[in-house]
């Protein structure tokens, strides 16, 4: 830790500034003035702003624009299909330099050590990474996880550096209806910061989940939605993801009036789509262009998500806070020319000088040996409850098609867009299998499957053929999980991922390869997706209305129960 009598001699100009930002003009977020001078930091705080100071390390940042490190308020970092190390060498370089993740997706695998395992990680990354303890996990009672985290799981991880709550409470009716184990989990958390996770949830059902504690959102998916939660005190966190993307949709909310309760997150978001468009420098850029006032969407970036949780040390370039800096070519197109993290340069070296963690979760994918005939679906009854994907969104309509039953089998249907998905229980405790209907993929041959499949991550496979539904979902276990791409009995494309069938071992840029290459194969099978991978994920999310799947069938999730 640096020296407090440092600190104080550094500012006051008594003593050298072990580093000098000079040239530039600091985007103060409290004011919304342009700020000259220079930036004087020791060690990892930042000393001085707007005055002259000396120093032996002077950088030039002459015509630049400062403003605070962005800070990620919502995401799991599996999603990014790497390791935290890899993710942390992405992203960083972006100007996120505290990301905030909730770990549910690798605890719902392997449970507490998964959590463990990124507490590890964040103590050597050169981003803050706070790591929020996982509320749910599993989701709700009616899909087959890897794990079961109670109350007590959840203490026994308190207490680490990298924390500061829980993180989203996923199961809103459990706690709107008590459930005893979400109970348990509100009470050993009361107090402190828990995460919320209500989508569509308004009126007195919204206040009761509000009332239990939970202080942030970013499901809200409209600005109606939105302002509701902002008015009962919500802080909403604008999520522009991988598949689901609402910033579009909430940008009129993004205003100065609202900037202090409004933060920006990511939930999910890949390689492929962060090379091709940025981070939080995406959404910000985004914002601005849509008309949000570049003071409100900073503000979102970074002041205002550090005031949401807890974190008094950041989110502002001003004396006495970390030493997170961007230094941007403009406000307006947000291309960050260099990022100080914890007052040290982000750069290849700094990067390589951090230590590591062995990986977790190998051999985690223990599925049954499927065959073409486990795809059937049968029953008496042709109408048919269909899942109906909203491109940009992970809530889903909740369709009625008939679909004709022909030796006892209801068959995929593509010039109808009705294709066959199943999801197949992989952690080996009991081999269950559900098969149903979706429309939206567009699928014309083939078959696509994933082991990233939120949140109890089976299985989840797409097709028009069942010999390629078989192919898919067995491959899947003989690389330890990812993405297939199957058609006529060739596999056309795959991503391996080896830690707990989430993350790859390979670096983010040969992940980004293998994405293109997974995406072209979809789009040769006739998808039209822009992210088929991760938006066959949340398929089976019984957390999202309106219709979802799990292993244990269909979920009505407006119902919150399992269809017949």
């Amino acid at each position: 830790m640096t020296s407090l009598s440092d600190i104080i001699s550094q500012g006051s100009g008594a003593a050298r500034a072990d580093m000098i930002l000079r040239g530039g003009e600091v985007f103060d977020l409290i004011t919304g003035e342009m700020i000259p001078g220079d930036v004087a930091i020791c060690g990892d705080t930042i000393v001085g702003v707007g005055e002259a100071y000396e120093s032996d390390n002077v950088i030039d940042v002459t015509g630049r624009v400062l403003v605070p490190g962005f800070i990620d308020t919502h995401l799991h970092i599996e999603s990014s299909l790497v390791t935290p190390f890899e993710f942390d060498r992405c992203v960083t370089p972006h100007g996120v330099t505290t990301a905030i993740c909730d770990p549910h997706e690798i605890a719902n695998v392997i449970g507490p050590d998964g959590i463990r395992y990124f507490q590890r990680a964040s103590e050597l990354t050169v981003m803050d990474i706070k790591v929020q303890l996982s509320s749910c996990v599993p989701s709700t009672d009616m899909e087959t996880a890897g794990a079961d985290i109670s109350a007590e799981d959840l203490q026994q991880l308190r207490g680490h550096p990298s924390g500061i709550g829980l993180a989203e409470f996923m199961n809103y009716p459990g706690v709107i209806y008590q459930d005893p184990g979400c109970m348990a989990k509100l009470n050993a958390f009361r107090g402190a910061h828990i995460d919320g996770h209500a989508p569509m949830l308004s009126g007195r059902d919204l206040n009761a989940y509000i009332a239990a504690g939970i202080r942030t959102e970013h499901e809200a998916t409209t600005a109606e939605e939105a302002l509701e939660k902002l008015r009962k005190g919500m802080r909403i966190l604008v999520r522009e993801g991988s598949v689901s993307k609402d910033l579009h949709a909430l940008a009129p909310i993004i205003t100065e009036r609202n900037s202090p309760y409004i933060a920006l997150c990511t939930d999910d978001r890949n390689p492929l789509d962060i090379a091709e468009q940025g981070h939080l420098d995406y959404m910000i850029r985004t914002a601005i262009a849509l008309g949000a006032e570049p003071l409100a969407i900073y503000r979102a970036s970074s002041l205002s998500a550090a005031e949401a949780f807890g974190l008094k040390d950041r989110g502002l370039i001003a004396p006495g806070k970390r030493a997170d800096i961007v230094v941007l070519d403009s406000l307006q197109a947000c291309n960050a020319q260099m990022v100080l993290t914890a007052g040290q340069i982000a750069s290849d070296a700094l990067f390589a000088a951090r230590g590591t963690v062995a990986p977790v979760g190998r051999n985690s994918v223990n599925a049954p040996h499927v065959r073409a005939e486990h795809f059937r679906t049968g029953g008496n009854r042709e109408q048919t409850d269909v899942i109906g994907i909203i491109p940009g969104k992970i809530i889903t309509d909740h369709l009625h098609e008939i679909i004709p039953i022909k030796d006892g089998d209801k068959r995929p249907d593509p010039a109808r867009d009705l294709i066959k998905i199943a999801v197949i229980e992989r952690h080996g405790k009991n081999g269950n299998m559900a098969t149903g209907f979706v429309r939206g993929f567009e699928l014309k041959s083939g078959a696509i499957a994933s082991t990233v499949c939120h949140d109890h991550h089976n299985i989840a496979v797409v097709g028009t053929d069942y010999d390629d539904m078989a192919m898919a979902a067995n491959r899947l276990g003989e690389i330890e999980g990812g993405f297939v791409v199957v058609k006529d009995g060739e596999v056309l494309a795959e991503l391996a991922l080896p830690v707990a069938g989430l993350m790859s071992l390979n670096s983010f840029e040969q992940v980004r390869d293998d994405l293109i290459d997974l995406r072209k194969a979809a789009r040769g099978l006739g998808v039209t997706l822009e992210e088929p991978f991760l938006q066959l994920a949340f398929l089976a999310l019984p957390v999202i209305p309106n219709l979802k799947i799990t292993d244990r069938g269909l979920v009505d999730v407006i119902k919150f129960e399992i269809i017949a």
